[in-house]
């Protein structure tokens, strides 16, 4: 399978990419614990059926230390014994922040709250700028159909896009 557009070899990808990334970096970079940015990274991914963003997110992750059955269960997190309180708000969180479009209010006060029991407002920041910044890369991958499977852990991380 081929991907509808080659988004890292055209000129205004790579620029839209750039600066996607920046923000990204700024996120990384936050007090926002990185196992808790992984596991948003993969469940938004999951939810939005990117198979290219599910790849990428779950090797990283495993290559960062997450264990396989934490991976394992992202999907199911609500019934899974093995995630902290604050993963769990998170998680609640992006699932809300990704399925925006399928409730009349948006995210929740309930599930802000508490999201806001357990990181402090630059972690909330973090946590909302990494659920929209996720969101979109699905969206460009979903929308030109970026083939799933052949991603190797520091791949990205590894290389600027410019």
């Amino acid at each position: 399978m081929a991907a509808r557009l080659d988004l890292f070899q055209n000129t205004l990808a790579t620029k839209i990419a750039k600066y996607i990334n920046s923000a990204g970096r700024v996120v990384e970079d936050s007090a926002l614990p990185a196992a808790t940015q992984g596991l948003v990274n993969l469940r938004a991914s999951q939810i939005n059926g990117c198979g290219f963003c599910t790849d990428m997110h779950a090797k990283e992750a495993a290559h960062a230390g997450e264990s396989q059955e934490r991976l394992n269960l992202v999907a199911t997190w609500r019934e899974a014994t093995v995630f902290t309180e604050a993963e769990r708000a998170a998680l609640e969180l992006t699932e809300q922040g990704t399925r925006i479009a399928d409730a009349a209010g948006g995210v929740t006060d309930e599930a802000w709250a508490n999201a806001a029991k357990h990181y402090d407002e630059e972690q909330l920041w973090g946590l909302v700028a990494l659920i929209a910044l996720i969101n979109a890369y699905n969206r460009f991958n979903v929308i030109v159909r970026q083939p799933a499977g052949d991603y190797l852990p520091g791949q990205w991380t590894s290389r600027e896009i410019s």
